[in-house]
């Protein structure tokens, strides 16, 4: 790997991107989700005891507890995180020196506190993928506090780290598609399904979803190598495989995106994607190439056989792609048969013999890196210097090893053998900073939902009982003829949990009965999630007098009944009643309530008329009305509109300083002050073409009288 410095740079500005999207999405949700009239109210996960600071930060590390010291109470308190969050992501976004290792660390704080407290409205794994990847931030960044420090020789040892999670990320999420043992995956028939039985479809999910079966099929088998074989590749000695892994990694997530809205963890794993570069390939993209040089007899021979290593690395890929996932291309009917040839038995004796040379390798790969640092060291001027980058060098390389090795804990969950084979002291290391989730275990998609339809929730609201009228959300599926949205990057976090719940009773889903009682009052906080625009919410002049929630399976329409540009996206069919026919006072919704502990809890403390509390109110009345998307690509426009003029007037030429000449007016003429020979000679080549200049240079030699 060559030098990393421009990945690095690419790697901390999205990072403050992704910070931004993050906070300012759960913002525009908060009073809604965690409001005192909201879902699931956030107070009531803030118990004062008596408690010191310390003790309560100690119990449940947030910084929600020094909420009352600003006369703000916990919606307040947690609006002020995002709004901080985004605004010091924001600046980080547009200013340099703010990409520090201080504001990361800041900004990992911030989100901290608010998922300490987020319940299940935040309990997703690329939730805990930012907290992971923005802890790594906190490593990778420079520290600068007064200017701007230079690149130190520990940087390629904490952005290994980046690349370790990437590796754990995709390998991970490969390998539990198929120890789940969920038929679709081994039958490569999940994609059949999978384009209309995701949370929020985008609209090219229901062209993917016409696509013919042979080809949703071979599409699983590429996921299946992208993810597992892959992935091996990042830790590759030569750069070439490694910059092959990066780009089918990067495919895959933009093919993930364009057919899905998965808020910014599709993003958030590219930027991971990033720790494979180097600065000679980002400088290829620039067109800021090196000039090719001539290379030596021994420099060709290991530039052929790298080639040659490579070619066997792609026909290895191939041979056992054809030979495990049965290949066989039909010539007449154009398309391509596959089918998994092993077992279950087969692949978990695979897993087994993989899991812990994978972690060797990754040993391997991190000493490396170690190493190539410490020599960098080794070989500044001068001692002062020297011992100082030494100590440096110490400091990163002994917290890189720590985070790889509790890093093992969760990754070894995949294969319980390897898992229960670990050192005991990694075990009670990982459980000593559990809480603080600098580490998480992943595997996305699982099993796949949905193989005999959707299910999907539906919400009907009535005055009389005897008319109702469905309550269609935004973003989630509703309304059969209602076009796919793009949401992404941000995540309507009730959306989701709508489409959890109806993978269940709703017994499974607590805060579901929360939902109904916010309704039947008219709260406009819960409503505002479900419809920005009043104008679409049917019971706006009154709230509805009955609540209930019926279930249904929907299907995306075929393209041969309704032709290529349907206006019908969806057909549905009843299912069942999900939740019962409720109302105020109801003894069967109070009972519930009571039940899941979220019944009203006295009286909401009074607005204060303090600062801080005027001017968080202040700035919600001038958000309220906005959706989710629009926020959060406002943010974005600006940011990115700033740095691009930022680069367009680095690249603007300087000015010409020679003043015009002015007609001659009889006045005698003031002659400028004598210049030094320096810049005389400066500003001679500056007039000089390229050959007057070698010429001049000549003469020069020839009147030089040594």
């Amino acid at each position: 790997m060559g030098e990393i410095k421009l990945p690095r740079h690419m790697f901390l500005w999205s990072m403050s991107v992704i910070y931004m999207f993050a906070f300012a999405s759960l913002y525009v949700q908060i009073p809604g989700l965690y409001g005192n009239e909201g879902i699931l109210p956030a107070r009531w996960q803030m118990r004062y005891l008596g408690k010191s600071l310390l003790e309560q930060l100690k119990d449940s590390p947030t910084l929600l507890w020094l909420g009352p010291q600003l006369a703000l109470d916990t919606q307040q308190g947690m609006e002020l995180i995002c709004l901080l969050g985004a605004t010091l992501a924001f600046g980080a976004v547009v200013l340099e020196p703010l990409r520090s290792s201080l504001v990361f660390f800041s900004l990992w704080v911030l989100y901290r506190s608010v998922y300490q407290v987020g319940q299940v409205f935040l309990y997703f794994q690329w939730d805990s993928l930012l907290l992971e990847a923005g802890f790594l931030a906190i490593l990778v960044a420079p520290l600068n506090l007064l200017w701007q420090s230079p690149a130190k020789h520990h940087d390629a040892t904490t952005f290994w780290l980046v690349r370790w999670l990437l590796f754990r990320l995709m390998f991970a999420s490969g390998v539990v598609k198929l120890t789940s043992r969920c038929p679709t995956w081994w039958g490569l028939t999940a994609l059949t399904y999978h384009y209309e039985t995701q949370c929020i479809p985008s609209p090219l999910a229901w062209y993917a979803h016409q696509l013919p079966v042979w080809f949703q099929k071979l599409s699983i088998v590429g996921t299946f190598i992208i993810e597992i074989p892959v992935p091996f590749l990042f830790f590759a000695p030569i750069r070439r495989l490694r910059i092959f892994a990066f780009y089918v990694q990067v495919l895959l997530q933009v093919l993930i995106i364009l057919t899905g809205n998965y808020n910014f963890f599709n993003l958030l794993t590219i930027i991971l994607c990033f720790s494979l570069l180097d600065d000679d390939h980002v400088n290829f993209w620039l067109r800021r190439g090196k000039k090719t040089k001539e290379k030596s007899g021994y420099q060709a021979a290991i530039s052929w056989t790298a080639f040659i290593i490579e070619l066997g690395v792609y026909g290895l890929f191939f041979y056992w792609t054809a030979l495990y996932f049965g290949m066989e291309i039909n010539w007449e009917k154009k398309s391509v048969f596959s089918k998994t040839e092993f077992t279950y038995h087969q692949f978990n004796s695979f897993l087994k013999m993989v899991t812990f040379p994978s972690i060797w390798l990754g040993m391997l790969s991190l000493a490396w890196e170690v190493v190539t640092a410490m020599y960098k060291c080794a070989c500044i001027q001068g001692f002062f210097w020297k011992l100082w980058a030494t100590v440096q060098w110490a400091i990163f390389a002994t917290a890189a090893a720590g985070m790889f090795a509790i890093s093992l804990v969760p990754y070894t969950y995949i294969e319980y053998d390897s898992h229960g084979n670990l050192w005991p002291e990694l075990h009670k290391a990982y459980s000593a900073v559990d809480r603080y989730h600098l580490v998480g275990s992943y595997g996305l998609f699982r099993r796949m939902t949905g193989v005999g339809g959707r299910p999907e929730v539906v919400i009907e609201g009535s005055i009389d009982k005897n008319t109702w009228t469905e309550i269609e959300f935004m973003y989630k599926p509703g309304n059969v003829s209602g076009p796919q949205p793009i949401v992404a990057p941000h995540q309507p976090r009730l959306d989701w949990q709508m489409w959890f719940a109806a993978l269940g009773p709703h017994t499974q889903s607590p805060w579901f009965p929360s939902l109904a009682y916010r309704l039947l009052q008219g709260k406009k906080d819960v409503i505002n999630l479900i419809q920005v625009d009043e104008s679409q919410y049917p019971f706006r002049q009154q709230p509805p007098t009955f609540i209930r929630a019926l279930l249904y399976k929907y299907w995306f329409t075929d393209a041969q009944e309704n032709g290529w540009f349907s206006q019908q996206w969806w057909r549905r069919r009843y299912v069942e009643e999900f939740f019962p026919t409720v109302h105020l006072g109801d003894p069967f919704l109070d009972g519930l309530l009571t039940q899941y502990g979220l019944k009203d809890k006295g009286l909401t403390r009074r607005n204060s008329d303090a600062t801080v509390p005027w001017l968080l109110r202040l700035v919600r009345e001038h958000i309220h009305t906005m959706s989710g998307p629009l926020v959060l690509w406002s943010l974005f426009s600006a940011g990115a509109t700033i740095c691009l003029l930022k680069t367009l007037f680095s690249l603007t030429p300087k000015e010409s300083k020679s003043v015009p000449s002015k007609p001659n007016s009889g006045k005698p003429k003031e002659t400028a002050p004598p210049s030094s020979k320096k810049d005389h000679v400066q500003k001679k080549e500056e007039v000089l073409s390229p050959g007057h200049k070698e010429e001049e240079k000549v003469q020069d030699l020839d009147n030089n009288p040594k």
